[in-house]
């Protein structure tokens, strides 16, 4: 989210940098500054009039008292007709203002964060530059296979069955194979952990709208996110709340008809109403009660861990705080039809191990790269090949300032592919969460967020079967994964 303030401080500098990204013509446009800043002036001349009307409004009812204590009923009278006015067009001017902010706010979610300088441009991954490479591609006597193909050979990957339960783009892992993912999801949180520093969370998998709007996922993504239904019936459960509050039934009859005039307004004023009456486990499932919201599964843990901070102002001592998660992750890929419809690169559901940072300004720049040392000592223990690339501002994501991303070699496809993206947002995330920091001065300012990949479980999983692969098809076990194994060193077909 972008500061209208700043971009009206800073009108050039932003056009230069939002130019950078490769935006159409007709987005070019929408973003612009001068677009904006006219959206801008629209805003603040909206609450400026209703400002205006509701101190009018205050001093002619203030007048209205002098004028009938001097007992000159004409201007009484005309003063009285003047607030009734006002009170029928204020409203109106209240939600003309309203419906400007929520435009302008609209505009300024669907802008993509700006690049950094330093970041190579370019229009799409032809402009990634290498930045680095660690290790050699394997040399094999034989002509090295698919992850599929062996984990198919070996009776441990079943994507037949996964589309009979599930559809496309889902797999059932068996025997070794399930236990070498658990077992790399298990040792990347111990190195994470144990080593360098992040703190390991269990999140929720289910979230809330305003959860996926602080990390950019909404509104721009929806299309590539599952969204849950929720089926209960709210009158029943209202009922079960009234029969075990049966004191506060007059409250019940007035939140009820503030349900049945749909006022949502009022219905806040009567919940809250009841906080300090009742519990605060009752009070807070009477909320989820009336206002639940159907609810997201989460595309990475990045949304859950970063979120961790939302609507908070954290002392500037506990910064950098590092966080880390091994998750299910659940996208849609709905931009993905006809791409690696083979396999387990792209599944609708899979595991990844998330590295999430929340910093100080000054620390966010060495926090990338500590980051990134994170997630390639994955890969480095795991005796994998792969390489960095710096993105160029054609391929970097929506809410980033300068992405790397790690692509491991894969001996089967003969290809790079990635298997860890590690971002700097700025404040970009931190504005849509309310997220703070209290400096040393004691003044609040927006902290900076970091996400990456540390790294993606199945994909390492990809990547060690086909690195480790051997003639007839077994699967040799890395050696950082033999304390997790069990005692199984090579997975092969029984």
């Amino acid at each position: 989210m972008h500061d209208i303030r700043w971009i009206r401080e800073n009108a050039a500098e932003f056009d230069k940098a939002l130019n950078r990204r490769p935006l159409d013509a007709e987005s070019r446009k929408q973003f612009s500054s001068a677009n904006l800043l006219a959206i801008d002036e629209r805003r603040r001349a909206a609450i400026l009039k209703y400002e205006q009307a509701q101190a009018r409004r205050n001093a002619a009812s203030k007048e209205i008292g002098a004028a009938k204590a001097k007992k000159d009923e004409v201007a009484a009278q005309k003063l009285m007709a003047e607030v009734n006015e006002l009170k029928v067009t204020l409203p109106a001017l209240e939600a003309e203002a309203a419906a400007v902010v929520d435009g302008l706010d609209k505009v300024l979610a669907s802008i993509p964060n700006l690049p950094l300088a330093e970041v190579p441009g370019g229009k799409d991954e032809t402009g990634n530059v290498e930045h680095h490479k660690f290790g050699a591609k394997r040399e094999y006597a034989f002509k090295p296979k698919e992850h599929f193909e062996l984990g198919e050979a070996l009776g441990l990957m079943d994507f037949e069955t996964a589309a009979k339960l599930s559809g496309s783009r889902f797999v059932i892992l068996k025997g070794g194979l399930a236990r070498m993912e658990r077992a790399l999801g298990q040792f990347m949180l111990d190195v994470h952990t144990g080593e360098h520093g992040y703190t390991e969370v269990n999140p929720p998998l289910l979230v809330k709208d305003d959860t996926m709007i602080g990390t950019a996922q909404l509104p721009k993504f929806a299309d590539d996110q599952f969204r849950t239904r929720v089926t209960g019936e709210r009158s029943v459960n209202l009922n079960r709340m009234l029969a075990k509050f049966p004191l506060l039934g007059q409250t019940w009859m007035q939140l009820l008809g503030a349900i049945a005039r749909q006022d949502r307004l009022d219905m806040e004023v009567i919940v809250e109403g009841l906080r300090g009456n009742i519990d605060v486990q009752d009070f807070a499932e009477i909320k989820d009660i009336l206002f639940r919201q159907n609810l997201w599964l989460i595309p990475t843990a990045e949304v859950p861990l970063t979120n961790l901070v939302r609507d908070s102002i954290v002392d500037e001592d506990s910064l950098p705080r590092r966080y880390t998660a091994c998750t299910p992750c659940f996208r849609a890929e709905a931009g993905a039809a006809g791409r690696d419809t083979r396999g387990m690169i792209r599944q609708h559901q899979f595991t990844k191990v998330e590295l999430v940072s929340i910093t100080t300004p000054e620390q966010a720049k060495d926090e990338h790269e500590r980051m990134l040392s994170s997630a390639e000592e994955v890969l480095r223990r795991l005796g994998l090949h792969y390489r960095v690339i710096t993105l160029c501002t054609g391929d970097m994501g929506f809410a980033s300032q300068k992405t790397y991303d790690i692509e491991v070699w894969l001996p089967g496809q003969n290809l790079y592919r990635e298997i860890s993206s590690c971002s700097v947002c700025g404040e970009f995330q931190a504005r849509r969460m309310m997220a703070r920091y209290r400096g040393k001065d004691g003044k609040p300012a927006f902290v900076n967020t970091l996400n990456g990949s540390g790294v993606a479980v199945g994909r390492a999983l990809i990547a060690v079967m086909e690195t480790y692969q051997e003639a007839d098809g077994s699967i040799t076990i890395p050696d950082a994964l033999a304390p997790y194994m069990g005692g199984i060193k090579k997975i092969e077909k029984k």
